[in-house]
């Protein structure tokens, strides 16, 4: 990966998208203008329909749709990883060499998109996604492995992401989705913020726009990527400060200056990202109309704790407690205070957020080591008094060799 497409093509819509159940995936960006219905700036190009028009990433493999059928076993209801307002996701197998469909448990495990036959909206967003996973290629984005546009068929196929969204990991109740450690987190958040970073960098220049936990898969490691390019916008350039453009994105998760003014720029995703760091340390969702009156809203209801070390409990996941120390939880809080900030001016750089994430996982190792060398050293002392009270002599000639 890593070919640039000669033109951009800008996704300027969505539609309003559901698949709360999903196991893999759940895309629910949505139209978030104002309620006058006005576009503030709405810039779209002519939707090409054919391969030739559209795709000149060779490095991309074009599928045929019946290899495809093949793969995912005719798109069986039991092969269905995901849906949405885009389509659905299915499980496949293909050939790891020739990409030829596999047998069910052979070869390459697959995740593929297919786009609802009659979604126009649906139909740019798979050309934003094949624009630009097309061209990027980073360990912190999902690999778009190839495509299909054939008759009205229009399909992508990325990498499989074994242990599904961030989102069933910190929601979902059940056996397979246990709740996240504490260090866990951190290595996702930081990996989350280097795919952002990587996006926003001088030479990419993207915004990402639609940032939030059901956009964030999981791969075996628990190593971060993102997925869902469907919203994804090119930055401002020249002398220019943002982009106009339409509202869109999820409810909870976009920047007040973007739904105010429809003014996107990188600090947008910036605040995003703040959104979902609450989510990850706190276990609450950034909406939830089920939480008491006045707790709806998560930003809302934390920033008064997040700046107080005393107070700070109160946003914590109580499930993870005793898991970390409270000095680098208040940095963490402090961190998503500042990404929160009603002031894009006041909000750090993903690049920044990258370096304190990095120094708090350093951290959070030297507080482990120390905290594992100060346990065995209790346990030593304990051990040799137990041994002294029965046999004085031989605790004195018999020192621990356990290593320190």
């Amino acid at each position: 990966m890593g070919i640039c497409l000669s033109a951009r093509i800008k996704a300027e819509g969505s539609p309003a998208h559901t698949g709360e159940n999903s196991k893999y995936e759940r895309t629910d960006g949505s139209d978030l203008s104002n309620s006058s219905g006005k576009v503030l700036s709405v810039s779209v190009p002519p939707t090409p329909r054919s391969e030739g028009e559209i795709l000149q990433a060779t490095n991309l493999k074009s599928f045929n749709f019946a290899d495809l059928k093949m793969a995912t076993r005719n798109f069986r209801p039991d092969s269905v990883l995901g849906e949405g307002g885009f389509g659905s996701v299915f499980k496949g197998w293909i050939d790891e060499n020739s990409f030829a469909a596999a047998k069910a448990g052979t070869g390459m495990v697959i995740a593929v998109k297919k786009l609802h036959q009659e979604s126009f909206q649906g139909h740019r967003e798979w050309l934003a996604e094949v624009n630009y996973l097309g061209q990027f290629s980073h360990p912190h984005l999902v690999k778009l492995i190839g495509y299909c546009l054939e008759d009205e068929h229009r399909l992508l196929v990325y990498e499989f992401m074994p242990r599904g969204s961030l989102e069933n990991h910190l929601f979902r109740r059940g056996s397979y989705f246990q709740p996240l450690s504490w260090s866990l987190r951190l290595k996702v958040a930081l990996g989350a913020a280097k795919g952002l970073a990587f996006l926003h960098n001088a030479e990419t220049k993207v915004i990402y726009r639609d940032f939030k936990t059901s956009n964030i898969l999981l791969d075996s490691n628990y190593n971060a990527k993102l997925s869902d390019f469907g919203l994804a916008k090119d930055g401002p350039t020249g002398d220019k400060s943002h982009v106009s453009t339409r509202v869109m994105g999820t409810y909870g998760y976009a920047a007040p200056e973007y739904l105010a003014t429809g003014h996107l720029t990188a600090r947008s995703d910036v605040y995003s990202y703040g959104v979902v760091l609450l989510e990850m340390i706190s276990g609450r969702r950034a909406i939830d109309k089920n939480k008491p009156s006045g707790e709806h809203k998560l930003v809302e209801w934390a920033k008064p704790y997040l700046a107080n070390k005393r107070k700070l409990f109160r946003v914590l996941d109580n499930r993870l407690e005793g898991q970390y120390s409270m000095d680098v939880a208040h940095r963490v809080a402090t961190l998503a205070l500042r990404c929160i900030s009603g002031e894009p001016k006041l909000r750090p750089t993903m690049e920044e957020i990258v370096k304190e994430l990095e120094q708090l996982q350093d951290s959070k190792n030297v507080d482990n080591t120390s905290s594992k060398t100060r346990n065995r050293q209790r346990q030593r002392r304990r051990s040799a008094g137990d041994v002294s009270s029965k046999n004085p002599i031989a605790a004195y000639t018999r020192p621990s060799v356990s290593p320190l």
